[in-house]
C-alpha cells in the first residue's frame, strides 16, 4: 500500500486538491478534518461550550463516526446520519479547532486514519499526518498558501455553497485557527522535516493538482 500525507493550514486547498489527485492516481482520499469536524458537530448540538473538555470527553461514548465512499466520494457520517455538507459552517470550523487539540478526541479518531491506511493506496489530509498518523508515508508534503489567500477560496466556497459571510471576519478566523493549530499541546501543526514545502499561493485549482500530481510521480514513481 503507498500512502501520501498532506498537511497545512486551514483554507490552503488541501482537501479539494488531494481528492482530484486521489482520483487521477485511483487512491482513496481521507480528509480527515472532516472527521474533527464531525466531533464538532456533535459538539455544537450539545448545550456545553468546546472549551468544557469533560463533557467534551464523556460525549465521544456516544457517537460514532464514519467514513464511507458513496460512488467514489467521501460522505462522513455521524451517528449513521450523512453530516458531510453540515460540518462545513464557520461554527463547526471553529469549534473543530478548539476539540482538536483535546488528547482524547486525536486518540478516538487515530485508529480509525490509520485502519484505513492500513487497507487502502491513500492520500491523507489533515494538520499532523507526516508528523504523526503516518510517519512513515512514502510521501510527504506540507501545502500552505498567505492567510489572506486562504480566506478568499473560502470565501468564495462559502458564497457558492449559499452562506453569506463577512471575508474580514474569515480572515480573523482563519488566522486564530493558524494560531490555535500551531500552539496546541498535542500534535501542533507543524511541516514534518521530511516533507516538501508546496506554497499554492495564486495558483488556480488546476495549477495545483498539476503541480502535486508531477511532485508525486516524481518521487514515488507512479
Amino acid at each position: 500500500m503507498k500512502a501520501i500525507a498532506i498537511d497545512g493550514p486551514a483554507g490552503a486547498g488541501k482537501s479539494t486538491i488531494a481528492r482530484k489527485v486521489a482520483k487521477e492516481l485511483g487512491f482513496i482520499y481521507v480528509d480527515t478534518g472532516a472527521l474533527y469536524r464531525t466531533v464538532a458537530l456533535a459538539v455544537v448540538r450539545q448545550p456545553f461550550e468546546a472549551d468544557e473538555t469533560a463533557k467534551v470527553v464523556d460525549l465521544l461514548q456516544e457517537i460514532k463516526v464514519e467514513l464511507k465512499f458513496v460512488d467514489e466520494e467521501q460522505r462522513v457520517f455521524l451517528n449513521g446520519e450523512d453530516v458531510t455538507d453540515e460540518i462545513r459552517s464557520p461554527e463547526v470550523s471553529m469549534c473543530a479547532s478548539v476539540v482538536s487539540a483535546i488528547p482524547q478526541v486525536r486518540s478516538f479518531l487515530f485508529q480509525l486514519q490509520q485502519d484505513i491506511a492500513a487497507k487502502n493506496d491513500v492520500i491523507m489530509d489533515g494538520r499532523d499526518i507526516g508528523t504523526v498518523v503516518l510517519p512513515n508515508a512514502d510521501l510527504k508534503i506540507f501545502l500552505t498558501a498567505t492567510a489572506e489567500d486562504r480566506a478568499k477560496r473560502r470565501y468564495d466556497q462559502l458564497l457558492e455553497s449559499g452562506t453569506v459571510v463577512d471575508f474580514q471576519k474569515l480572515l480573523e478566523e482563519i488566522k486564530q485557527r493558524d494560531y490555535n493549530d500551531s500552539n496546541r499541546e498535542i500534535s501542533p501543526l507543524k511541516q514534518a522535516e521530511d516533507a516538501i514545502l508546496v506554497d499554492t499561493s495564486g495558483n488556480t485549482l488546476e495549477e495545483s493538482v498539476s503541480l502535486l500530481l508531477e511532485l508525486i510521480k516524481r518521487h514515488i514513481g507512479l
